[in-house]
């Protein structure tokens, strides 16, 4: 079980380090660890293991038995110094209650084969009583040694600081101490350090760091962090710790709990690939990408399963039935895909999720798309082909839609996710990528209609830069809706 660093400056973390090479620690005694010793914040002792040999060449290592390269230390040496720096008794019952009796005392061995060294595993040591290190050299400490301690009811812990081999024990000890001894109280000048860092509580990476000047070698810094607005520094902190992550450590997002996570976050995810769906303990790879004649088939489904979610209280279901079997019909998904003048995106998770009914639960064939659509978007748009058509489905603009000379004009006529993505950052994720497509493709004025009681949407769009002008009246399955007209500028906050 983890346990938090000590909240108030008690009894000194006892720190014993056996090694061969005492004067490589000499390193801790620099900076805030050495400082942290001289003011009792910590107990740090050296020793020598070369102190508990018995023969004259002082010998700490001998050949592997069964063969093999390099040389071994020998157990015996590490038995009589372990024996001693952990004031052991030679009874095994009597060194079981010892151990038990005299706190957390935790026997570190760093090995290339142990456990990884993280965070949680700093923040954990860092509540114990007392640590010791046992530095190994050469091939290592035979494997007899951690064994003997573990049952003799000393906490053993083979660590690890990274996939890498390193001579010997003591740069991963130093590193390990150096981890753990800045969480204790009082090693650190600001305690709010702990807080905001790389591997903290919040499971990201630091967010990038900048001081004066603002300008140097033409290289500015964020304009948010000269604002004084606090909230929107700390924000922009926060998503720039995400993107960070996502770059660099794409696997410490897969481990954010989903919990702590608000919709705005979620919503930056969501925008770097990164989704939460209902339930989901986790992030999940989720990527939205252009659609193709090949995902036909599966955006139909998707319609069928998403289009009655923003009307289904409103208008009857044979009307929503009708709709879906005359419009939101494979052949239209395949036209949009193949229409220059449509911009069709879809997002689909990256591996299946448990609990998500998606495409893949229908018929796959060779021609259909990606089993995993779990939302699309459609901008279609106003400009007719060689024959004087329009792109199929794209709805008459309504009069409340005024567009300036040369404004090219564009419909948002779909953005839907499966009901299971509903929270997850996958919505405004949607709208931002097809807005960026559609302004790339010479759009410069969206207009949308969504029903007048889907307050749920017109609360997305309106976080999205759309602004309501009016209303329209629009035709569902032979019903008539109406509908909340919005319209926004594709080059206001790309």
């Amino acid at each position: 079980m983890s346990a938090a660093a000590p909240d108030a400056v008690g009894a000194p973390l006892r720190l014993d380090v056996i090694t061969i090479f005492p004067d490589y620690l000499r390193a801790l005694d620099l900076s805030l660890i050495g400082r942290a010793a001289g003011e009792g914040l910590i107990d740090l002792r050296v020793h020598d293991l070369r102190g508990w040999t018995r023969d004259r060449h002082r010998t700490v290592d001998d050949t592997p038995l069964g063969g093999g390269a390099g040389m071994v230390m020998k157990p015996d040496v590490w038995g009589e110094a372990l024996d001693e720096v952990l004031s052991l008794p030679a009874d095994a019952a009597a060194a079981r209650e010892s151990a038990a009796a005299r706190g957390r005392r935790v026997l570190v061995v760093p090995t290339p084969s142990g456990g990884v060294f993280t965070q949680r595993t700093a923040e954990d040591l860092a509540g114990a009583d007392s640590l010791v290190f046992a530095c190994g050299r050469y091939e290592g400490i035979d494997a007899r040694v951690p064994e003997h301690y573990a049952s003799r009811g000393v906490e053993v812990r083979e660590l690890s600081i990274g996939d890498y081999v390193l001579n010997g024990g003591e740069v991963a000890a130093i590193v390990m101490i150096e981890a753990i001894a800045r969480l204790l109280p009082g090693v650190l000048g600001n305690p709010e350090s702990l807080v905001e860092e790389s591997h903290g509580a919040a499971g990201l990476l630091e967010y990038p760091v900048h001081t004066r000047p603002t300008r140097w070698r033409d290289l500015e810094v964020d304009p948010v962090l000269l604002s004084g607005d606090h909230a929107r520094i700390a924000r922009s902190r926060r998503d720039q710790a995400i993107a960070r992550t996502v770059s660099r450590r794409p696997d410490m997002i897969t481990h954010l709990d989903a919990a702590l996570l608000d919709h705005e976050d979620r919503a930056t995810l969501a925008a770097l690939g990164w989704a939460t769906p209902v339930g989901a303990a986790h992030p999940v790879p989720v990527r939205i990408r252009p659609a193709t004649a090949r995902d036909a088939e599966a955006l139909a489904d998707l319609a069928a399963r998403t289009f009655p979610d923003a009307c289904e209280h409103v208008i009857a279901p044979e009307s929503i039935t009708r709709h879906i079997a005359t419009n939101l019909v494979p052949e239209l998904f395949s036209t949009w895909a193949g229409d220059e003048r449509v911009d069709l995106l879809v997002a689909e998770l990256l591996a299946p999720l448990p609990g998500i009914r998606t495409s893949g639960e229908t018929e796959t064939t060779e021609t259909s798309g990606g089993p995993n659509l779990v939302g699309y978007a459609a901008v279609l748009r106003e400009e007719h082909d060689a024959a004087g058509e329009p792109p199929l489905g794209i709805d008459p603009r309504p009069a409340c839609v005024r567009a300036r000379p040369g404004q090219v004009v564009g419909e948002l006529s779909k953005v839907y996710v499966d009901s299971a993505m509903r929270g997850s950052g996958l919505t405004p994720a949607l709208i931002s990528a097809v807005t960026r497509q559609a302004a790339a493709h010479g759009t410069s004025l969206l207009w949308l209609g969504t029903h007048i009681t889907n307050k749920r949407a017109q609360k997305a769009y309106k976080r999205a830069g759309f602004r309501q002008v009016g209303t329209r009246t629009y035709n569902v399955g032979g019903q008539d809706a109406h509908d909340v007209v919005m319209t926004r500028r594709t080059g206001e906050g790309l």
